[in-house]
């Protein structure tokens, strides 16, 4: 099965749902001046950005007085040839950091970063949802583009019917064919042996995990439903079946 071919908007997605972590951007509170840190992050069904920060952070301090924000994400496979670190794929999604109490967001932070489940509930921490209002591709020489939230979110009614799936697809998948999940995390992603799970499926494609580590499976054509699921992780089973001959 061959890679997708991918437009700017869909390489963006990618990038940001495979991280987990990217490099925030606020404005500090106290000089006005751009402060920079580091956060874990995951994303929303449509690609939106979540995190998890206490209110003692300076970050958080400063999306408070102002909530304007970026949050970098860096292509994490595959690495990029030659050694130029400025060949991978980069994307900058700007908009407005806002403290959110949306379930699904929790529970798909809290699936990539089971680490943080201890203190997701503490007093001082707050997951955050930013706002898109932008994104900001930088796919290689020559390949840039901003685009407006419209674009880079990925929409649709008829993902819905997925969404609404996903947490029984994830369940079924590392209970009933723990074998099929390690295929797609070796044969077809290049990772090491272990104990591999999916963490978030979306319409685009899958997530897994494995002691920290995260792998990002795309999907030949977006699917919208968990039937479609289903024949996708099906065709991509027998693909890695077929490559570990």
């Amino acid at each position: 099965m061959s890679a997708p071919k991918q437009n700017e908007a869909s390489a963006s997605r990618q990038i940001v749902r495979a991280s987990r972590k990217a490099a925030l951007a606020t404005l500090d509170g106290e000089t006005g001046a751009p402060f920079a840190s580091l956060v874990a992050v995951a994303t929303g069904f449509d690609a939106t950005p979540v995190t998890l920060m206490s209110t003692l952070a300076r970050h958080t301090k400063n999306i408070d007085r102002d909530p304007r924000a970026s949050l970098l994400f860096e292509q994490v496979e595959p690495a990029p040839e030659g050694g130029d670190i400025l060949a991978a794929g980069r994307v900058t999604v700007m908009g407005r950091l806002e403290r959110s109490d949306d379930a699904e967001l929790r529970r798909r932070f809290l699936a990539r970063h089971p680490e943080s489940a201890h203190y997701a509930s503490f007093a001082d921490f707050s997951f955050y949802a930013l706002r898109v209002e932008s994104a900001h591709f930088v796919g290689g020489f020559g390949r840039i583009e901003t685009m407006p939230a419209a674009t880079f979110l990925f929409a649709g009614a008829k993902a819905a019917r997925l969404a609404g799936a996903e947490a029984d697809v994830i369940a079924h998948m590392n209970e009933d064919h723990h074998e099929a999940v390690g295929l797609y995390a070796t044969r077809l992603l290049g990772a090491a042996k272990g104990a591999w799970q999916f963490v978030g499926f979306d319409p685009e494609g899958a997530d897994l995990l494995c002691e920290g580590a995260q792998r990002r499976l795309v999907f030949p054509d977006p699917v919208y439903d968990a039937d479609a699921l289903r024949k996708m992780l099906v065709q991509l089973a027998d693909d890695a079946r077929r490559r570990a001959l």
